[in-house]
């Protein structure tokens, strides 16, 4: 009766193992929540991630840049957005140069302003203009296809900048939804059109 009862209960932990980590070779194919909607290619995400790296590591490595400097970067396709704030005009066309080297980079935005770095009160305020407008976008249902992860969101002294692949009506439709938030003090766009 022993041996019964050890094989049952040895029957069910396999059986239980089996069912809560999987035994088969295929992926969990169900959707993940936090899955970020992505018009590039996987390899000009990568790339981009790439480009984002070597840029803050060079910011970063740079004892002039660090001092004198606070620079934030976004990459979306090959285009890096630089936003922040430099201490002079040298340092600002140094950062502007050491960016436009990068390899696989195929533009600058450049809206670096000559000014004092921002105050952490100042970036918390961005943060969270940043935040409502992340939820303004989540309202957007009439867009087929649109998912506001497709929006790339930059907020520097309360001028916010939006990055991605759009189409124009998405476009339309994301900078009326952004220009309602009371906030803010300029809106950017350097949205890549597809159609």
């Amino acid at each position: 009766m022993m041996k019964k009862v050890s094989r049952l209960l040895i029957f069910c932990c396999i059986l239980t193992m089996t069912l809560t980590t999987g035994c088969s070779p295929k992926k969990n194919i169900r959707a993940n929540p936090h899955t970020v909607a992505d018009r590039r290619t996987a390899d000009m995400a990568e790339i981009d991630k790439d480009i984002a790296t070597e840029i803050k590591e060079n910011l970063r490595d740079d004892e002039e840049m660090r001092r004198f400097a606070h620079v934030n970067v976004a990459v979306y396709n090959g285009a890096v957005l630089l936003t922040g704030e430099a201490m002079n005009e040298a340092v600002k066309i140094q950062i502007v140069e050491m960016v436009r080297v990068v390899k696989h980079v195929k533009m600058v935005h450049d809206n670096l302003i000559v000014d004092y770095p921002s105050d952490n009160l100042s970036r918390s305020n961005d943060h969270r203009i940043a935040q409502n407008l992340r939820q303004a976008l989540t309202q957007i249902h009439d867009l087929p296809n649109f998912d506001p992860s497709l929006i790339k969101i930059v907020v520097e002294q309360s001028s916010v900048y939006l990055m991605g692949r759009v189409h124009r009506n998405e476009g339309t439709v994301v900078i009326n939804v952004v220009r309602l938030e009371p906030d803010i003090r300029q809106l950017v766009t350097v949205f890549e059109y597809i159609d």
